[in-house]
């Protein structure tokens, strides 16, 4: 375990390019599709930001990738994260948490399981548009109700592999 105080970071290999993932006290601060966790570090709160960044063991984070690579889908949904924003952006976080690999939402829907009205489709957008911990907090369950897989910030390839991944597992 690493000191208390700072941000740890390791860096995993999936089959659509390495995956960051950054912790702080045993809880997953941020995660991403990227092979330079500073890419990563430099979207978090000022007051993270203000911590070193160390490479290492991220513990039962990066244990739950693994299993989640091997087809437990639903692994990483036991691994705490923490993330900054509003009490609605939180909740709209935690309703993401509670979409089931597998399973996909619309932006409504996702508003309506926040508690929020169906109207309420851009805030889930947002959210998912601001989500640090990928796949972590699952933005990839979230497709526009127009069709097809809408935005996703590692790229609709990621964000269909993903999906695939979880359909098949």
């Amino acid at each position: 375990m690493a000191a208390p105080g700072m941000i740890v970071s390791q860096v995993l290999p999936t089959p659509v390019g390495p995956l960051a993932l950054l912790t702080r006290d045993g809880v997953l601060v941020a995660a991403g599709f990227t092979a330079d966790p500073r890419d990563m570090f430099v979207r978090l709160s000022p007051a993270q930001r203000a911590l070193p960044l160390r490479e290492g063991d991220v513990g039962d984070a990066a244990h739950a990738v693994e299993e989640y690579l091997d087809g437990r889908v639903d692994a990483l949904d036991r691994v705490p994260v923490e993330q900054p924003g509003t009490p609605t952006r939180h909740r709209l976080y935690e309703a993401l948490r509670g979409v089931p690999a597998g399973t996909t939402v619309s932006y409504g829907d996702l508003a309506e399981k926040a508690g929020l009205p169906r109207t309420a489709a851009r805030a889930a957008g947002s959210a998912c548009a601001q989500n640090l911990i990928a796949p972590f907090v699952p933005c990839h369950r979230v497709l526009p109700s127009s069709g097809g897989y809408g935005g996703y910030y590692y790229g609709t390839p990621v964000k269909e592999w993903l999906l695939a991944h979880e359909s098949h597992a």
